[in-house]
């Protein structure tokens, strides 16, 4: 019965809802998306609808717990969907076991200039341009505090923070004061159980300033005088080589870094060999399957290094349970989606959940946490 539900689903999603919306602008169909889900949320009937229809029953093997948070699935929804922490009440009724907000900057931002998304239906990809626009820590914050038991429970929130993409934060060091007013802000809220620096948006002013190694230690320093009580993730970059990359996870170490995201948009468009037609005007980075073999291996890669130390959360390119659990097996404990979920629909994570408890049965798998890094060799 439940996997019939699921295919409903997917079969309304992609044969009706999907050739309509993709006739939209991405940007507006982003708008309207999260108008609608965040007036929705706010019937308990809705919500207990969308539990029942999609989320269903959790499945002890998917149930993992990390840092005294429990998941109740591995897959969450990755930053860059929910900017604003609006349609918290629905996602956490969609089947994902924990979902990110943001990325917030201490000051509200308006973004880069619009279009900020363009679709490449080929190449299961969104350039992604929007330069982290947001209400602002202060009132995202709030609107969290705010959410009821009632509404999202224990939902697990990462909270991904970055600095303000504007002229007056420009410097390094208004960058690092900028992430430690928003790590203040956070400290103590218990809806916000991880706090994410991302420090790799690629598409703002001053692109990435704190993924080189004496930068990065420069903003860890000063956040770790914060003391916040949560435990601390960093936003990965796609680009770097292993060399460089393991340069920064050394320095997280130093920090007690719990854990790392990998990774982010790609940046190098000519490393790409694209499905699609990408115009040379159309301004941003890629997410979804131009990031796939790269950050598996930077998955792999630190898995081997640091398994011990960093909890990892992979994303980039999962569209599938098979996707999921190829990044569990090369090291992730967690997952993300978020361009899955807008090629395939509301239902992937309930459908991810489903297969992967097939997956972990046809291998003789107890539970997830057996299957990470089985394949990190």
């Amino acid at each position: 019965m439940r996997r019939f539900i699921l295919r409903i689903n997917n079969f309304i999603y992609n044969c009706l809802a999907k050739p309509i919306l993709f006739r939209i602008a991405p940007d507006k169909t982003h708008s309207d998306m999260i108008t609608f889900t965040s007036a929705v949320g706010k019937s308990s009937f809705i919500r207990g609808f969308v539990r029942l229809v999609y989320k269903g029953y959790v499945d002890e093997r998917l149930v993992q717990n990390f840092h005294g948070i429990e998941f109740e699935s591995p897959v969450g929804l990755s930053a860059g969907l929910d900017k604003n922490g609006e349609i918290v009440p629905i996602i956490s009724n969609l089947g994902f076991g924990f979902g990110e907000v943001g990325s917030v900057t201490a000051k509200p931002c308006v973004g880069n200039p619009r279009p900020w998304f363009y679709r490449l239906p080929k190449s299961q990809s969104l350039v992604v341009n929007a330069g982290l626009a947001n209400e602002g820590s202060t009132a995202v914050i709030k609107r969290l505090r705010e959410y009821s038991a009632d509404a999202i429970g224990d939902f697990p929130i990462i909270l991904s923070v970055a600095k303000t993409n504007c002229l007056q934060v420009v410097s390094i060091a208004q960058g690092i004061d900028d992430y430690v007013t928003t790590v203040k802000r956070a400290k103590g809220v218990s809806r916000i159980k991880i706090v994410e620096l991302n420090i790799s948006c690629p598409n703002t002013f001053g692109g990435e300033p704190f993924t080189t190694p004496d930068k990065l230690e420069r903003l860890l320093k000063a956040v770790s005088r914060v003391g916040i009580r949560q435990p601390i993730y960093i936003k990965m970059p796609v680009d770097l080589d292993w060399a460089d990359f393991k340069k920064l996870l050394d320095i997280a170490i130093n920090y007690k870094i719990a854990g790392v995201t990998i990774a982010n948009l790609y940046k190098d468009r000519k490393k790409l060999e694209l499905k699609d037609e990408l115009p040379d005007t159309v301004h941003g980075n890629l997410s979804g399957k131009p990031t796939w073999d790269k950050s598996n291996e930077l998955i792999r890669q630190t898995y081997l290094a640091y398994g011990n130390k960093l909890n990892i959360i992979g994303v980039g390119g999962i569209f599938s349970a098979q996707d999921a659990y190829t990044k569990i097996r090369l090291g992730a404990s967690l997952v993300e989606v978020v361009t899955g979920m807008i090629f395939n629909g509301p239902q992937i994570a309930a459908e991810i959940n489903y297969g992967l408890i097939k997956l972990l049965e046809a291998d003789g798998f107890e539970s997830i946490s057996q299957a990470v890094g089985i394949d990190a060799k």
